[in-house]
């Protein structure tokens, strides 16, 4: 049998850089939306529909029309240049899966909250989580469909947010808002740690 032969001339092959990034928030906020919208691959879903077992734990109100929920995450990609991929990591927003959050969390950059502002008590534990944890974090409104508006400074009051944490009013199912966010994200993760902030 022939030996095989490497060529060891040949140029090693580039693995890009990979940041993690968690899309946290309350149960309907719109995390798997989020993620379905950003991500350039097919995203990996968890997502399980709603049945009776649920009543009494899993509280819908303001979400009666939901029928879905993640059950342990959500999953996607996107390619910045052939050295740098961002994998973004949707958690799950019930209180009885919160048991992921550590792994899920574990080497994040930083998080995205979204913020459902007809049930805004509801992101109040992932921004608690990431707080204590020092995970920078941004907060996105996500404008609902018939929803009332408030103005971001009602919302940062009502969430009672550091004022270097950013806020910003976002539509979980449009990838260029999506992107927006991102990019307030890294531009804040980039001023915590001191570093140059790419211009605009």
């Amino acid at each position: 049998m022939d030996s095989v032969r490497y060529d060891r001339s040949a140029p090693a092959a580039r693995v890009p850089l990979a940041l993690k990034i968690l899309i946290a928030g309350g149960f309907g906020a719109g995390k798997t939306t989020l993620v379905s919208a950003l991500s350039e691959v097919r995203p990996l879903q968890t997502e399980e529909v709603l049945t009776g077992a649920g009543i009494g734990t899993d509280d819908i109100s303001g979400v009666e029309t939901k029928s879905t929920t993640t059950v342990a995450m959500d999953f996607g990609r996107i390619t910045i240049n052939e050295d740098l991929q961002v994998y973004l990591f949707g958690t799950p927003g019930q209180d009885r899966f919160w048991f992921l959050w550590d792994e899920l969390a574990f080497g994040a950059l930083g998080a995205v909250v979204l913020a459902d502002t007809r049930r805004l008590a509801d992101c109040f534990p992932s921004i608690d989580y990431l707080e204590q944890r020092g995970i920078p974090f941004v907060v996105g409104v996500n404008c609902f469909d018939g929803a009332r508006r408030f103005s971001l400074e009602n919302v940062r009051q009502a969430l009672d947010l550091d004022p270097d944490v950013p806020l910003v009013l976002c539509d979980a199912r449009d990838r260029q808002s999506g992107k927006l966010v991102l990019i307030a994200l890294v531009e804040h993760v980039a001023r915590q740690r001191g570093e140059p902030v790419p211009a605009g």
